[in-house]
């Protein structure tokens, strides 16, 4: 799983003229940039150009499982997850560098002479940005690479030990709303404009969502599902499978966050279409799944690229159990969005017992919380209260936010609280036992999904 940093950055480029055009605003008039990105996709490129070496590492690729097997076996998975609050999983950053270092001879030569700089896309386009004058990131990406210890917020020195990961390659970790830099006119529309906010996208929509309070919870239905709760100022360390992250920096304090990542969601949806064929488009899913009344005992373990929290497993695969001679594609596409609704059930029961928080809502953005029976089956079976942002893509807005309030736009969360709207709410309806059956029977399914291609 592979991107090309160049298509991005022009992309980025593009997608900000468009924004502009539609505002009816000129460059001149941009008052602050907020960035926000997949957070362990990993760039490496020229500090003197700013050219990249070789494609992104996807957040996706699992090129690295070996890997993060061979350090569990030398029994490093505890000390990983006490300075990071992550796990050993090929989803991070810090093991596709120690990759790259060793197999890309680009990467591993620019390493020799000095002249590598690696890091998360922020870093990559904030470089970009600012015409190589800023090679930095912020607490939240940071968090995400197997080398940040979230306690002392630095880059810990015996785990770029461990990796072969030498520190001089990576960025400046910096609180994720202040002036980074400003934009070099000569790469960004000819005009200068302040750079204020940085987050991974899951924080950005933690903030996008106003869950400004410890024990609010977020999910993003995206192409994976990542859900977060604001832990506040605790660190909450998970004993199963959760991760501990930090949510944001600002003011000089750190917010930190539980966090279950579901690898794949809405990317099922794109299997139907692109793998499957029997949709021509997304939006064909929700109305084809309301065509049958239930899933007719079909249920998709979607484990293409493993499965994410709280299993943990990277030798899973995809299962689709229950088929009769009755099933039928309408069965099929409900199986996936139900899909999405119990690997968050799976996250939800786990942030419920660590934090020791009882959840009062579910917060909901994403391309997939169009479909209301994903979130009324999402309210059923997780018995909570589910509440869809009236801004579907809130980790844009939340990018927003953080650069406004670096640059004075807002004069703290609690403005910025007061603006938050629901556009639909979904409430339980189904009794507990029927819950119940369907639950224990996607246990089932995700058992016989687990450690499919585990060599002996």
């Amino acid at each position: 799983m592979e991107h090309d940093p160049e298509e991005i950055w022009a992309a980025t480029l593009a997608v900000v003229k468009e924004a502009l055009q539609e505002a009816e605003t000129e460059p001149a008039g941009i008052t602050a940039i907020g960035i926000t990105n997949q957070r362990e996709t990993v760039v490496f490129w020229e500090r003197s150009t700013g050219k990249p070496l070789t494609n992104a590492i996807v957040w996706q690729c699992r090129r690295t499982a070996q890997l993060c097997h061979e350090l569990k076996e030398a029994g490093r998975l505890e000390l990983f997850q006490e300075k990071t609050g992550l796990v050993l999983d090929p989803y991070f950053s810090g093991t596709k560098i120690s990759w790259a270092l060793e197999h890309i001879p680009a990467v591993r030569e620019a390493a020799r002479t000095g002249e590598l700089a690696c890091g998360t896309i922020d870093s990559y386009l904030l470089f970009r940005l600012t015409g190589g004058r800023v090679h930095a990131t912020d607490y939240s990406n940071a968090s995400r690479t197997l080398l940040f210890n979230i306690h002392t917020l630095e880059w810990d020195p015996q785990l770029l030990e461990i990796l072969g990961v030498p520190g001089n390659i990576l960025p400046q970790v910096m609180p994720s709303s202040v002036i980074f830099g400003e934009t070099d006119p000569a790469a960004f529309l000819g005009v200068r404009a302040p750079i204020g906010g940085i987050a991974g996208d899951q924080q950005a929509a933690l903030f996008g969502q106003a869950c400004f309070e410890e024990g609010m919870v977020k999910n993003t239905y995206g192409t994976g599902s990542f859900l977060l709760m604001n832990t506040g100022a605790r660190a909450i360390r998970s004993d199963s499978g959760l991760l501990t992250t930090v949510a944001w920096g600002i003011d000089g304090s750190v917010t930190y966050a539980l966090e279950g990542s579901i690898f794949i969601t809405g990317a099922a949806i794109q299997w139907l279409r692109d793998g499957l064929q029997i949709i021509d488009h997304a939006s064909e899913t929700g109305p084809l799944a309301e065509q049958v009344e239930d899933n007719g005992g079909v249920y998709l373990v979607p484990a293409f690229v493993g499965l994410g929290a709280p299993y943990w497993d990277p030798y899973a695969r995809g299962l689709l159990i229950g088929i009769t001679r009755g099933t039928t594609r309408a069965h099929l596409a409900r199986a996936v969005v139900e899909a999405m609704a119990y690997q968050t059930r799976d996250v939800l029961e786990i942030m419920r017992q660590e934090a020791g928080i009882s959840l009062g809502e579910l917060r909901v953005d994403g391309g997939a919380s169009v479909m209301d029976l994903l979130l009324q089956f999402q309210a059923d079976i997780a018995g909570t209260v589910v509440r869809r942002s009236a801004t579907l893509d809130t980790t844009a807005l939340g990018a927003a936010y953080l650069a406004g309030l670096a640059a004075g736009v807002w004069p703290g969360c609690a403005a910025l609280a007061e603006q938050w709207r629901e556009s639909a709410s979904f409430r339980p309806l189904m009794e507990e036992a029927q819950r119940a059956a369907l639950y224990r029977d996607w246990l089932r399914a995700v058992e016989r999904a687990r450690g499919w291609v585990k060599e002996d």
